[in-house]
């Protein structure tokens, strides 16, 4: 194992050393891959040495550049060298972080890192926490947590008695919610029939006159999603307005946070999420704006007795130990060990680290503002108020997504589309540790090329 092991660490190092040297796009298609791993399974096995050869090999050209300081899509962080290194050391261990018999280790560690987050985040002391896969797996925890809550205040043990008959939900979110949150309402049996949108403006924001309104107009049970972070324009909701609307009425007010939340890290940026220590349930990712690699979501909840009914499980097989238990927190039993990659970033940022590393990206993201905005026929389209810029050419469709489509293709960086209020828009999205000022003036010089060349073959 000593040697495959070597042979990884080797390769690994040489693959970070060149990321400046590499396209950011993938170098192959899928079915080019797929015919290059693929094939028959072999009736016998392949030398550890050859196979890792070969996969590296193999998989290579089909890899995007996520760990460059020029990947600004779908807001995905690099991942931080320490956070790397425990993340190996979480595989080497092979530890199911699913109780503290199985891992005492694994359980320790989530509860520090979970304790840390929820000071730096500045969410109120008390709260549960549970590690999941990313956005999707803790808004849908959280909101399982609210159902079982809402309905218990409602006299109905939704656990026991399952949702037929059971009062209905009204599940309230602005119109920019994240689609996070249909998914898991779809997943949590109460349907996207139960949402109800609330007015947003032109930024995002949901208005807290228009919940406060909707609010006003039923009596069954509420949730409310409110945001942090719109993943197009990174606007904020009013959250305080929010919080007292939801505390007025009675309602569950949980926070989809994924990279938004991280604002609360800088003192620059944590005006951004006033109010949001008031909400009963968040959600956030680590592999976002902690720059920890995938998977590593994470959800807390101010109700942590409503946590627990949601997901707990017993049986006689599954002996107890002392302490906390990771899995009676969220969905899955048998599970990763995640807590070790966010507890090295911690460790390697610390509050300040952390703090920095939201205040670059944010500066990083203004720059591209700025470059990208002094030019005639580009239009910005968000206040750039956190880490993500909007921009659309020539105030028309094809152009905008041509020139998308041209700078994904060159390899410099790598940036996505997406429609906003019914125009097409590059959307740029600034979360590594990596990226400098450098990588923002060579990346927005490729956009400015790949729109010219566009923009020329039009006239």
């Amino acid at each position: 194992m000593k040697d495959v092991l070597d042979l990884t660490a080797g390769y690994a190092a040489q693959f970070l050393d060149t990321l400046d040297e590499r396209p950011v796009r993938a170098e192959a298609s899928v079915d080019e891959l797929v015919e290059t791993l693929g094939g028959p399974l072999p009736d016998e096995g392949t030398e550890d040495a050859q196979l890792l050869a070969e996969l590296i090999a193999g998989a290579e050209p089909g890899v995007i550049g996520t760990q460059t300081g020029r990947y600004f899509g779908f807001v995905i962080g690099s991942a931080l060298p320490a956070s790397v290194a425990a993340d190996w050391l979480a595989t080497v261990w092979d530890q199911n972080g699913f109780s503290v018999v199985t891992s005492p280790a694994a359980a320790a560690v989530e509860s520090v890192a979970a304790g840390w987050l929820a000071e730096l985040l500045g969410l109120p002391e008390g709260v549960s926490s549970g590690f999941v896969t990313g956005g999707q797996g803790a808004n849908t925890t959280a909101l399982a947590a609210a159902r079982q809550h809402v309905l218990a205040k409602a006299g109905w043990d939704v656990g026991n008695d399952g949702l037929n008959g059971a009062p209905k939900i009204r599940v309230l979110a602005g119109r920019e919610r994240h689609v996070t949150i249909d998914r898991s309402l779809r997943l949590l049996g109460l349907g996207t029939a139960a949402l109800e949108l609330v007015a947003a403006d032109d930024q995002g924001r949901m208005e807290a006159d228009a919940l406060r309104e909707a609010l006003e107009a039923g009596e069954e049970p509420v949730i409310v999603c409110a945001q942090a972070g719109n993943v197009n324009t990174g606007a904020f909701d009013p959250l305080a307005e929010i919080a007292d609307a939801c505390e007025e009425a009675g309602a569950w007010l949980h926070v989809d946070g994924a990279f938004g939340l991280w604002a609360a890290a800088s003192p620059r940026f944590r005006h951004l999420v006033t109010g949001v220590d008031r909400a009963d349930s968040w959600g956030t990712d680590a592999h976002k704006w902690l720059n920890v690699p995938y998977d590593s979501g994470v959800v807390f909840c101010r109700h942590p007795d409503a946590q627990a009914n949601a997901m707990a499980v017993s049986a006689s097989y599954l002996q107890r130990g002392d302490g906390r238990s990771p899995s009676d927190w969220v969905p899955e039993s048998s599970r990763r060990a995640r807590g070790f990659a966010v507890w090295a970033a911690l460790r390697s940022l610390g509050r300040n680290g952390v703090a920095d590393l939201v205040d670059r990206c944010c500066d990083h993201a203004r720059t591209f503002a700025s470059i990208l905005g002094a030019q005639p026929d580009v239009e910005l389209l968000n206040e750039v108020v956190l880490n993500q810029v909007l921009v659309r050419f020539a105030n028309d469709d094809e152009v905008t997504r041509q020139i998308v489509g041209r700078v994904q293709a060159d390899g410099t960086c790598w940036l996505g589309a997406t429609d906003w209020h019914g125009a097409a828009a590059m959307r740029i999205s600034v979360s590594s540790f990596r990226t400098t000022v450098e990588d923002v003036e060579r990346s927005a010089a490729s956009i400015l090329e790949a729109a010219a060349a566009v923009t020329g073959s039009l006239r």
